[in-house]
């Protein structure tokens, strides 16, 4: 009797089992995603409330593809602060439930929310910060790094211009880890090749006056003065070099991090010429040029998406199209499954995620057009060169991600 009554509980047991929706482990077949930006501080041109749209728009699509599942989206400023970042992160995973933490801008920030997130039920998908630390050694089975890294970025240009003869090189950098990392990593690239490093200088970030820095980098005669910096520093300091004829007296400029929204505002009389490593450029294919349409309808005033903000819009849905095929939010799982899944999306075509955590695709170099080569607003890159996804990236191997098989 008792042998029977077992039987008769474990097969009703199955049965609700297989009768469970298919959504059942997404709670309230809900997903709840974050925006975690900087909404009023100096780089919310380049992610904010443009990355809160970029999200937004990754939602509507996957909305088409599963509209039987809820996405709820919240944003929050985390004021450039990596205690305030934290701190909003642990309310978001603690008293909110939020599934997935979106963009978070400025290294700083990012490792922060990374160790908040570090073994939780909420995935970190990471498109603003540069440090290549996330995928290295601070690596979390909790994070997918989408768009750019330090590595990439400072590999990309200085291998570029290296290959071109442009060998002798000098650096204004922005005085913090972000600022240091990105000149090791052109360094290193600069005497890998046989390059001449002629020497460097670091600023204060926020500096209003470059001259002192800039009549240095002009006494050099370095071919390249490369600007390890970001935001506001590069704009000041590119406006600044074009003042001092940096450019008119034979040097070019390199900027290490740089965005289509500060070419904006430097304007293309001061920014012609410039190298520049990006992800994305909004103007490079059909597929590119709709989703900028769809993101300025939201933002307005004619603006474009940054190579960030394209990478919230893929990150997001790349993660939401990983939690509806694991049918879990869990945030290991997730990122388990976007690791397992090729991505593929309009913005950054096909792409893989490595072990570590890195998504990997292409990267270009770009030079900023003259205004005789401009056509139309916001037409302000043309290709010099694309960098193969298998080399845009620093080897898994030389990253010491705890995570990566040896």
């Amino acid at each position: 009797m008792l042998k029977s009554k077992s039987a008769f509980l474990a097969g009703a047991a199955m049965l609700l089992a297989l009768m469970a929706p298919a959504s059942a482990q997404i709670a309230n077949n809900t997903i709840k995603l974050g925006v975690l930006t900087d909404l009023t501080g100096i780089a919310t041109d380049s992610t904010g409330a443009g990355s809160v749209a970029a999200a937004r728009l990754a939602v509507e699509d996957f909305k088409a593809e599963k509209p039987d599942i809820k996405v709820e989206l919240v944003q929050a400023d985390h004021q450039n602060k990596a205690d305030i970042g934290g701190a909003l992160a642990r309310r978001w995973m603690d008293i909110d439930k939020i599934d997935a933490i979106l963009d978070v801008p400025f290294s700083s920030v990012a490792l922060a929310v990374q160790e908040a997130t570090r073994g939780s039920k909420t995935a970190f998908i990471a498109s603003g910060p540069g440090s290549s630390l996330l995928t290295g050694e601070k690596c979390s089975p909790n994070t997918v790094h989408w768009t750019y890294d330090t590595w990439a970025l400072a590999h990309g240009t200085a291998l570029a211009l290296l290959k071109a003869k442009k060998d002798s090189w000098f650096f204004v950098t922005a005085d913090y880890a972000f600022g240091h990392s990105l000149e090791k990593d052109a360094s290193d690239v600069v005497k890998a090749q046989n390059g001449k490093l002629l020497g460097s200088v670091r600023h204060p970030p926020g500096a209003s006056d470059f001259s002192s820095f800039l009549l240095q980098a002009q006494a050099s005669k370095a071919k390249i003065v490369a600007l390890a910096n970001a935001v506001g520093d590069t704009v000041n300091s590119v406006k600044q070099a074009s003042e001092f004829g940096i450019q008119a007296g034979g040097q070019e400029l390199a900027a290490l991090l740089m965005q289509v929204t500060d070419v904006n505002a430097i304007g293309l009389q001061g920014a012609k010429g410039l190298y520049l490593t990006e992800g994305f450029y909004w103007d490079t294919n059909e597929g590119t040029r709709k989703f900028a349409d769809r993101f300025t309808a939201i933002v307005g005033g004619g603006r474009r998406p940054t190579a960030i903000q394209a990478g919230v819009y893929a990150g997001t849905l790349h993660y939401l199209r990983a939690a509806a095929a694991a049918n879990t939010t869990d945030g290991q799982a997730v990122v388990a499954k976007m690791k397992a899944m090729p991505s593929k999306d309009p913005l950054f075509g096909e792409g893989t995620i490595r072990e570590d955590g890195r998504h990997i695709h292409n990267m270009y170099l770009f030079q900023v057009k003259t205004p005789a080569e401009s056509k139309a607003p916001w037409d302000f890159y043309k290709l010099v060169e694309t960098i193969p996804a298998a080399e845009a990236f620093r080897p898994m191997s030389e990253g010491n991600c705890a995570m990566v098989k040896k």
